[in-house]
């Protein structure tokens, strides 16, 4: 499946905010701790504010990299959650939707007091 963005950046922001889940949860590897925080915000109801994002840090990923074995499921529940949100599912929306879920989900991740380790993060995940 041919994915929305080829290569993307996370603003320093999120890299400043990975850092710190980066040493609570002990998981080294960026791609993981995206794939975390696109759930964590594709888990909310409502879509993400649509701000713009700067790609001003000097972590760089691929969608490959990002997705590995589940590229593809990952973006079917990109294309999915655009539908039920009534935004278009062609190529620059899906990346721009990305970008907005990865980001609003490193935010959440990074900011919930309550992610001390990985075992936090498994937990959030088995909620509800």
């Amino acid at each position: 499946m041919e994915s929305p963005i080829e290569r993307f950046k996370l603003s320093q922001t999120a890299k400043d905010q990975l850092l710190k889940l980066r040493r609570n949860t002990k998981i080294d590897q960026w791609n993981i701790l995206c794939r975390w925080a696109f759930c964590r915000s594709l888990a909310e109801p409502t879509p993400p504010s649509p701000v713009p994002i700067p790609q001003d840090s000097n972590v760089e990923l691929t969608w490959r990299v990002f997705g590995g074995d589940m590229s593809d499921i990952f973006l079917l529940a990109l294309k999915q959650r655009c539908h039920n949100d009534g935004y278009a599912t062609d190529k620059e929306t899906l990346a721009s939707q990305f970008r907005l879920h990865l980001h609003r989900g490193i935010g959440y991740l990074a900011g919930d007091p309550n992610i001390k380790k990985i075992e936090d993060l498994i937990e959030l995940a088995l909620k509800d």
